[in-house]
């Protein structure tokens, strides 16, 4: 399989791989993995041209210990991307072995399509860079106030390593993060990378005690339209869940959804 088949989602999340993981073509999927982040589930996947079959499983477990697990025995989940956009997927065999399979819109919005939020977002805001040298513990304690069903120790180590590759992003110029303080109190933050003119927003995230005050929508906003102004970006992408209440907060600024992703993941075992 090679890079130059892979489709836009997909693509756009190799902005952060080329920089900060390792990838290789095989003749029957793309690895990605980044050593320096092993619990990281989507920085240590293998990414298959098309959906598996159901009677497949065992083939791509021994395919996942020989590519990633082997070389990282950290690495303890499984995942597997599908590249092959508005695909369905039957994997009854997979589901029994703990896999659930995740389905995203992939979501872009062009220059001079962003819209201004609905409605204006409730306290006294202040949106900014974030200083990389100094804010990384702040923005890493917001991140970690939920877990995604993980140990928090697990999981602040693997938010304190998503920053460092940030900030190691920034240094060459291809990353940024952002947060949004709401009366003195930092309540959300995210990150936007770049290759030349295509953007890509990573982990939009708000406080869950400042939610529903309109603050994603603000962030989201202002994000947007310092990529078109500061970095000149011609598109902007983002991956969404569908059923998640935030798309419609991208699709009132004027993101729309261009196609759908699937993936398998099996947490740690």
């Amino acid at each position: 399989m090679r890079l130059a088949d892979v489709s836009a989602g997909w693509r756009s999340d190799f902005i952060v791989h080329r920089h900060d993981g390792h990838i290789v073509e095989r003749d029957d999927c793309i690895v990605v993995r980044t050593p320096d982040n092993p619990t990281f589930y989507w920085g240590n996947f293998l990414l298959l041209p098309a959906v598996p079959d159901d009677a497949a499983l065992d083939h791509w477990l021994t395919r996942f210990e020989q590519e990633i697990a082997r070389g990282q025995p950290a690495s303890r989940h499984c995942a597997f991307g599908i590249n092959a956009p508005g695909a369905q997927a039957q994997l009854p065999s997979w589901e029994r072995a703990g896999f659930e399979l995740q389905t995203s819109d992939v979501m872009q919005l062009s220059a001079g399509q962003l819209r201004a939020p609905p409605r204006a977002a409730r306290g006294a805001l202040v949106f900014r860079p974030a200083d990389l040298t100094r804010e990384v513990d702040a923005f890493v304690d917001l991140q970690c106030t939920e877990t995604q069903g993980h140990a928090l120790d697990d999981y602040r180590r693997f938010r304190e390593r998503k920053m460092r590759a940030v900030a190691r992003m920034h240094a060459a110029g291809v990353a940024q993060w952002f947060g949004l303080w709401c009366d003195g109190v930092l309540a959300a933050d995210c990150g936007l990378v770049r290759d030349g003119a295509l953007g890509r927003f990573q982990y939009v995230e708000t406080h869950p005690a400042w939610r529903r005050r309109g603050l994603c929508s603000a962030l989201v906003h202002a994000v947007s339209a310092w990529g078109f102004a500061h970095w000149r970006l011609q598109t902007i992408m983002m991956v969404a869940d569908p059923d998640d209440v935030a798309i419609g907060i991208y699709r009132s600024l004027g993101y729309r959804s261009v196609l759908q992703t699937l993936g398998l993941e099996r947490s740690s075992v």
